[in-house]
């Protein structure tokens, strides 16, 4: 039981990063990077640190837990998982919301599994390490199938069905784009694997386990936000939008959806944190979490795809070889426990 509420906390999460970019369409007169910042503030600075204080054990404080180790490296993993970051909303440009985060979540789901694995010397060829990698195989098969869906698309549509759907459509520039994005956004599970003696000494402070790791998100994202600030001003300056931040009359409107889009993109990994702390009876489903995570969000994203029309014009055989990639996805959900 304990396994199944960790993985629909898991689930609840994915859904909500999986809807983080639809408020993003509401946004008014501002150009990407200026949105792309202002929705940053609330997503990687200003919930993960509300949600850091749910860490802190009675009488501690969050400067004494990042100084038990790792906070350097966590922030360091962060600004390269930042390049990662700031790559995916390209990803999403070129993209679009479906075949965007299905090729660069894909890509951060093998390498952020594996890396830590790897890392922590696990035998990825015997037991436990070997279901593990039949299990990133299986959601990489998944999300290949996904993405072959995608290619089917691009070859029965016209270019201007194409830019109909998704204004900024370049097929080559956005896979490109999405498997940077997803190599480097990896690296986001490395900076929670660094922060580790963080969570540790915020347990032994008698922190619940449901809140532990929640101090190290606020560092990796705070290195997140760094390389993304410095890009999304330079771009202002570059392209003369610094004006889209005077532009007042839509400023309430934006900030809200930003907000928005900043909520749902934290839960997650507030939701990843929450819901690890009911797998812990499972050390394969522990490990595999991050996979789960990021097969979730291409599933889910996919939805999201059909409902905002990305698919609209594309053949039967398209539709069932997506519909294959997302049975696939689901299986790999449940291949870890099957052991």
């Amino acid at each position: 039981m304990e396994i199944l509420i960790g993985l629909l906390i898991i689930a609840v999460g994915s859904f909500c990063q999986s809807s983080s970019y639809v408020p993003i369409n509401k946004v008014k007169e501002w150009n990407w990077e200026s949105f792309w910042l202002i929705q940053g503030v609330f997503a990687w600075l200003v919930f993960p640190l509300l949600g850091a204080l749910l860490g802190v054990p009675q009488g501690g404080s969050l400067f004494k837990l990042w100084s038990a180790g790792g906070a350097g490296m966590s922030i360091l993993y962060g600004i390269l998982w930042g390049i990662g970051g700031l790559t995916f909303g390209l990803s999403m440009r070129y993209l679009g919301v479906a075949l965007g985060q299905s090729i660069a979540l894909g890509t951060c789901a093998g390498f952020g599994t594996l890396f830590p694995a790897l890392f922590a010397g696990t035998d990825l060829l015997t037991g436990d390490g070997l279901i593990l990698l039949l299990g990133v195989c299986i959601t990489l098969a998944g999300i290949a199938v996904i993405g072959y869906a995608g290619s089917l698309r691009t070859q029965t549509m016209s270019e201007e069905e194409k830019q109909a759907a998704i204004k900024d459509f370049a097929l080559t520039k956005g896979l490109l784009v999405a498997l940077l994005a997803g190599v480097m956004s990896a690296c986001f599970a490395l900076g929670l694997d660094a922060g580790t003696p963080i969570k540790e000494a915020a347990l032994q402070e008698g922190v619940e386990g449901l809140y532990a790791g929640l101090p190290v998100i606020f560092l990796v994202t705070l290195g997140g936000f760094l390389t993304n600030a410095v890009y999304c001003l330079q771009q202002n300056v570059s392209n003369q939008s610094m004006g889209d931040y005077a532009k007042k009359k839509v400023w309430g409107n934006n900030l809200l959806f930003c907000m928005l889009a900043g909520i749902l993109w934290y839960m997650q990994f507030f939701g990843l944190e929450v819901g690890k702390s009911f797998l812990t009876g499972s050390p394969v489903l522990l490990a595999f979490s991050w996979c789960i995570l990021m097969a979730l969000n291409v599933t889910f994203s996919n939805v999201w795809g059909i409902i905002l029309k990305e698919w609209q014009g594309a053949s039967v055989k398209t539709i069932v070889v997506l519909v294959f990639g997302l049975l696939i996805l689901i299986f790999s959900l449940v291949f870890p426990n099957l052991f």
